[in-house]
């Protein structure tokens, strides 16, 4: 029997017994190694069983001690398909989209599950001015002078204390700052490439990422996506005469949510690094976990400092401050020239305040709050997208992150139900954007970065109306 059919198949069948209340909140599941003998299976096959309920969110592992049945568990919308997107095809970027749905940020008079960002009542707002008053009281001038144009020193150290939690056990001076996530992946790819060089992506993928490659001059080559466990390693594989550098966010990706395994973490590091093809990872979202432990990166298995690893606070903690940083492995005098070239500096006086709201413990207290409040938020919307969307319609079952994939029948037109949208006051993010191809169109994305109320529940509900109207019809 297929390996993928059975783990499906074992998977479905512990999914069923968890819905039909046969196994109940709380109930312990067999070990890995008792599914192995039950099953006849091997142990990585039995891992993927257990991978797979966690990410249909009806399972908790807790270290030490086993996979038991979550207290509650998410809607029983099936999972959208596997992107299959085309190898070679003539590059189509949304711009018009792009730019009325970006044109909505900061707009006061609409429910904006359009951006991917948090709201700031989930943010410590009063906590962060303080110790941006702090900074300007210690920091020699205020703040005002240049800094080394490797960064915050403060900033560096706290960032390479953090990387203890994922195995990254970086040094200070392995860091660089920058001015948020995105810039950190504009120096790497202006280091790294040049124009006509194609680049290995995610698909679904970040809007941002395309718009920035798309402005380089370089070649896109999107991969197969699953829902759940991200790129398809297979495809990957294909793809490797094809490309000259790959781009990934494994933890809790925009807009599907999904997360790497370690394996295919480890088999991607060790691929890419074999055939000497830099892998810049955008870690953004891995503090932004729903379970008990903070998922790995790819840099955590690279032995030889070919992974570019990047992230930001931009969705932890303050998307306006743009406080981000990279750790360049073996291309750090590239990419320290391009910061010099295209910054100086950074913006220290944000920087310090950052690293001693790090430093005092604020941030991990803040995070734990947080957490609680996004994967409460994302049950949410999947009661509500269960309740109110129409017939036929499959959702992402995200285990961290901002996002929640939402995928149509086939003749809805999620453009369209942006456009009805707006007019009732929310703005929602159409598919479309998220590739450079005629694909996706009946999907949507929704960020859960919004403070839960009877308000939000009720924009979902007329989102769910809409979708299910003549007006959203995709015509012949």
């Amino acid at each position: 029997m297929d390996k993928d059919f059975l783990y499906n198949k074992i998977a479905n069948g512990i999914a069923g017994q968890i819905r039909s209340g046969v196994l109940k909140p709380g109930d312990r599941l067999p070990s890995v190694r008792m599914l192995c003998r039950e099953h006849s299976i091997g142990m990585n096959t039995a891992k993927r069983v257990f991978m797979e309920l966690e990410a249909q969110s009806l399972i908790d592992s807790k270290p030490q001690s086993g996979y038991f049945v979550r207290s509650r568990f998410y809607g029983k919308l099936p999972l959208p398909e596997v992107s299959r997107p085309v190898a070679a095809v003539k590059e189509n970027e949304p711009s018009e989209l792009l730019s009325k749905v970006y044109a909505n940020m900061g707009r006061k008079d609409l429910i904006l599950l359009s951006i991917a960002a948090p709201d700031g009542a989930l943010l410590p707002l009063a906590k962060l001015k303080k110790e941006i008053a702090r900074a300007n009281t210690l920091l020699t001038g205020g703040g005002t002078p240049y800094e080394s144009v490797q960064g915050n020193l403060n900033l560096r150290r706290m960032v390479a204390v953090r990387s203890l939690s994922w195995g990254g056990n970086l040094r200070e001076n392995e860091i660089i700052t920058t001015a948020g996530g995105m810039q950190a992946i504009s120096f790497c790819l202006m280091a790294l490439s040049k124009p006509g060089d194609t680049i290995a992506i995610e698909s679904p993928c970040y809007p941002g990422i395309l718009q920035l490659v798309v402005s380089l001059g370089l070649k896109v080559l999107e991969l197969p996506t699953h829902p759940v466990s991200g790129i398809e390693i297979e495809d990957l594989k294909k793809a490797i005469p094809m490309i000259d550098l790959c781009l990934l966010i494994p933890n809790f990706n925009t807009p599907l949510g999904s997360c790497m395994p370690d394996e295919n973490k480890k088999e991607v590091v060790a691929l890419l690094a074999n055939h000497k093809i830099p892998l810049i990872e955008d870690d953004v979202y891995g503090d932004i976990y729903f379970g008990t432990q903070r998922p790995k990166c790819c840099k955590s298995f690279d032995l030889d400092g070919n992974v570019i690893w990047c992230s930001s606070v931009s969705k932890t903690l303050s998307p306006g401050y743009r406080v981000g940083w990279i750790a360049p492995g073996k291309y750090k005098d590239q990419i320290m020239k391009m910061k010099l070239v295209h910054a100086i500096s950074s913006t220290t006086i944000v920087q310090e305040a950052v690293a001693n709201f790090v430093k005092t413990g604020k941030y991990e207290s803040h995070l734990r709050q947080f957490r609680r409040r996004l994967e409460n938020n994302c049950q949410q919307y999947m009661l509500a997208i269960t309740e109110y969307f129409p017939k036929g319609t499959k959702t992402t079952r995200p285990q961290g992150g901002l996002s929640i994939w939402i995928e149509f029948n086939k003749d809805i037109d999620t453009v369209k139900l942006y456009d009805l949208a707006i007019k009732h006051g929310i703005s929602i993010a159409p598919g479309r954007m998220f590739t450079l191809q005629e694909q996706f169109n009946n999907c949507l994305r929704l960020c859960i970065g919004l403070p839960w109320s009877d308000e939000l529940s009720g924009k979902l509900k007329q989102i769910g109306k809409l979708a299910g109207t003549n007006y959203v019809k995709i015509t012949a």
